[in-house]
């Protein structure tokens, strides 16, 4: 089947997003309003912040304030691949802090067992899934690569298991296969929405006070607290938590280290018993390639394939818009590398198509600090593996907010920033330049030109 004819039928909306249970939104803040606490943004990073503050004290006032709806953004159209890393993968984390990697990899498999506890604890139906994910090679230099991980993990005491060509396809049978690393406890898969909306349900429930349709236009001092401008009125808190992620945030110096980048995906239609059998898949793995350009792709309950990936597209400028959610010629190019990967789905059709800003940093894993003499806290930079990491994130926040040193705030991770990215129009110049090199890379066995040696030095790590 073309490509094209497969798409067309797509609705340009996220799946997750459609589903019916979609809860009706609250109604927006109008006149003035005191807190404890005020949160700002209602994705996983607000709502993790806000459930576990009332976790935490359960008489503190805290209110929660979000421009469009619960989940609307990133944690409603994202692949549903919750991993215990916090540093963006084992690699990244090994690279950028050995000394701590240990302490990073036992805290991240901590709070990745924490989310499963607070479903079970607030009966939250996430479709929750805790099947793992297997990295996959493509190419025989990934091959290479996968092992050399695995060896460095295993120095770890970790357990991976390696996979051969023949092992692999005996789990998801494709004909581009040729081994793979299966972390078998560490990733999760979820219904993204769900998961945000079950958030919302329980921070209702234990008292926090949700405004829907209510943006965050201006943050400043007042007295000893704060005051948060919104469209219909104002919000006066002793402290503030900032979850806003890819939206330029109300700290206006953190806004150099943050830029978004678009990821875009593809739904099928339910497989059939006869295709889901030509594939395998019994173990209901979430998986990825090893390319620097990669795909993600993972079953939903009702056996569709969410395939994403590869094209990740920086806008001159830096600005999230709606119209940048559809980009036809991406989903071409994805739905031609499924069927590439799948050939037995020959004739399976996509349902749904839609795209989605990623709040990227140089360093590829979330950054925390605080402002206004530690009135104000923020978590920003997950670049994609925010699922579960912004959990951890919620608490780093809310442990600077209370000014105490925790082992969490102790963390050269938590202490550190990564480098801002430069002024226009020397960053889109830089990103289109990396972009490219990466495509590159992927179609020379792997090999790094100079630009990437260099971005390597520098520590920017630009390596998926």
């Amino acid at each position: 089947m073309d490509s094209a004819r497969a798409l067309s039928d797509a609705r340009p909306t996220p799946f997750w997003l459609e589903d019916p249970g979609r809860p009706a939104a609250l109604p927006a803040l109008v006149g003035d309003t005191t807190c404890d606490l005020l949160v700002v943004g209602g994705g996983y990073s607000g709502l993790w912040t806000a459930l576990i503050a009332k976790e935490r004290d359960p008489s503190l006032d805290v209110v929660l304030v979000e421009g469009n709806e619960v989940g609307w953004a990133a944690s409603g159209r994202n692949g549903g691949f919750c991993a215990a890393s916090l540093t963006h993968g084992f690699g990244n984390g090994l690279d950028r802090w050995p000394s701590e990697l240990a302490q990073l990899e036992r805290l991240g498999a901590a709070n990745l067992d924490g989310i499963e506890a607070t479903l079970k604890r607030y009966g939250i139906d996430a479709e929750w899934e805790r099947t793992g994910e297997i990295d996959v090679a493509t190419q025989p230099h990934q091959v290479e690569e996968l092992h050399e991980i695995a060896e460095a993990v295993a120095r770890y005491g970790f357990d991976i298991t390696v996979l051969d060509a023949d092992q692999l396809r005996a789990e998801v049978d494709s004909p581009t296969f040729l081994g793979g690393l299966w972390d078998k406890e560490g990733v999760a898969m979820v219904h993204p929405a769900k998961l945000a909306w079950g958030l919302k349900d329980a921070c209702l429930g234990q008292g926090v006070r949700i405004f829907e349709h209510t943006r965050a236009t201006d943050l400043r001092e007042h007295g000893s607290g704060m005051a948060v401008r919104t469209p219909y009125g104002r919000v006066f808190a002793r402290k503030v938590a900032l979850g806003t992620n890819v939206f330029p945030s109300l700290l206006k110096r953190v806004r150099p280290y943050v830029v978004p980048v678009y990821d875009y995906a593809l739904m099928t239609e339910p497989l059939s018993e006869e295709q889901l059998a030509a594939i395998g898949w019994r173990g209901r793995q979430g998986l990825g390639d090893s390319a620097n350009k990669f795909h993600y792709f993972r079953l939903s309950a009702d056996n569709r394939i969410l395939w994403g990936g590869y094209d990740a597209v920086y806008h001159f400028g830096g600005q999230v818009r709606h119209e940048y959610d559809q980009r036809p010629e991406t989903f071409r190019t994805l739905a031609n590398h499924f069927f590439r990967c799948f050939p037995q789905l020959e004739g399976l059709r996509f349902t749904h198509a839609w795209g989605g800003a990623i709040d990227t940093c140089s360093r590829f894993s979330a950054f925390f600090d605080t402002g206004y003499r530690g009135k104000v806290a923020y978590a920003v930079g997950y670049t994609g593996l925010g699922v579960g990491a912004t959990r951890f994130g919620a608490e780093v926040m809310l442990d600077l907010l209370a000014g105490e040193r925790t082992e969490r705030t102790s963390l050269e991770m938590v202490r550190s920033k990564p480098l801002p990215f430069p002024p226009e129009p020397v960053r889109w110049a830089g990103i289109e330049l990396t972009t490219r090199s990466l495509e590159r890379a992927d179609r020379n066995g792997g090999h790094r030109n100079l630009w990437l040696r260099t971005l390597d030095r520098l520590g920017l790590g630009f390596d998926s």
